[in-house]
């Protein structure tokens, strides 16, 4: 099934920038099959059609394609209307910032799939292709210290998304592979931010 997705796939994400390309879609994917493997009674159609669908209409991105691109995929593949229904729970789940548990076993794969490719040395670097591709500065350690007071940060520096939201991924995994993933690459996370602070003569924030 993903062979035949990835041509619109392929199509469809690559107008986005660099941290939610295809090449991301495709990690999500890997990702997936690797957290599936120890799972086999999950069903693995639904979580590759969830993990293919899961940014088409994310807020950051979405369009007047992105309904029809949801609807063209579901035709062209005769996707039922219970497994739309499974599909679009999972990608409402799947989101850090809408704060949904996911309930299902594939929406938990998805989930960690997803997140684990906003971790490590891949996370790093979407965090800055995003960053740059919104006009953001790479650090402002004034807005670390309020996150620390509670306080919003709209539209911030690439460094202070680590603190609101990248360094707490690992403690939010579902399943033991991606929880033993996760924690690696939270742990080279880390080790960039010290190397960060070190470079620029600042004391490391709180992790």
């Amino acid at each position: 099934m993903w062979e035949k997705l990835r041509p619109s796939l392929e199509k469809y994400y690559n107008q986005y920038d660099a941290s939610h390309d295809m090449a991301h879609i495709e990690r999500v994917y890997e990702n997936a099959k690797r957290i599936l493997a120890a799972y086999p009674e999950a069903n693995e159609e639904i979580v590759t059609f969830a993990v293919a669908l899961h940014d088409v209409e994310d807020k950051k991105y979405a369009n007047e394609q992105s309904a029809d691109f949801m609807k063209f995929i579901f035709t062209t593949y005769d996707v039922s209307l219970d497994q739309q229904k499974q599909i679009r729970t999972i990608i409402d789940q799947v989101s850090f910032s809408g704060g949904q548990t996911a309930e299902s076993l594939e929406a938990q794969i998805v989930q960690d799939a997803d997140r684990l490719d906003a971790l490590g040395a891949v996370g790093i670097a979407r965090t800055f292709a995003f960053g740059g591709a919104n006009g953001r500065s790479l650090y402002q350690s004034s807005e670390v210290e309020a996150l620390w007071q509670g306080k919003e940060v709209p539209n911030g520096a690439s460094i202070t998304h680590f603190y609101e939201k990248l360094l707490l991924l690992k403690d939010k995994m579902n399943t033991e592979e991606a929880k033993n993933l996760a924690q690696q690459r939270h742990e080279f996370m880390l080790l960039f931010l010290q190397q960060l602070y070190d470079e620029i003569g600042e004391q490391p924030c709180r992790n």
